[in-house]
């Protein structure tokens, strides 16, 4: 894997999401990788620390959501951090439609994500 991240990567790994390719998603972040979700308990929503954890946070996501998309990517990288824009659509498992619009902030190490920091829009 190079070990500069480019647009190219960030597109592949969008790409791992929306096939929910866990195993994809997991060899392009690095093994001390932390991932910080826009919703969870606190104001800082949920955080989930190495592969293990967020396998199972994926898989949690996944069976909350089980067609959830990620369209419309626009991603910046500048060194080692990077942005990618996009507007989630997704059906919930109670048939809530949500479609809201949405950013991952990126520290990247080594040519892959160390950290993945998502927001997104809640609307009413």
């Amino acid at each position: 894997m190079p070990e500069v991240v480019t647009i190219g990567f960030l597109d592949a790994f969008v790409s791992a999401w929306n096939r929910h390719d866990t195993n994809a998603i997991l060899e392009m972040m690095t093994s001390d990788c932390v991932l910080s979700l826009a919703s969870g308990p606190s104001k800082e929503g949920s955080r989930f620390e190495g592969r293990e954890a967020i396998r199972a946070a994926i898989g949690d996501l996944l069976a909350r959501m089980p067609d959830v998309q990620w369209q419309n990517p626009r991603h910046f990288v500048s060194g080692d951090r990077g942005v990618t824009e996009w507007t989630m659509l997704a059906t919930t498992r109670d048939g809530r439609r949500i479609e809201a619009n949405g950013c991952d902030i990126f520290h990247f190490k080594d040519g892959r994500v160390a950290i993945k920091n998502s927001y997104r829009k809640f609307p009413a």
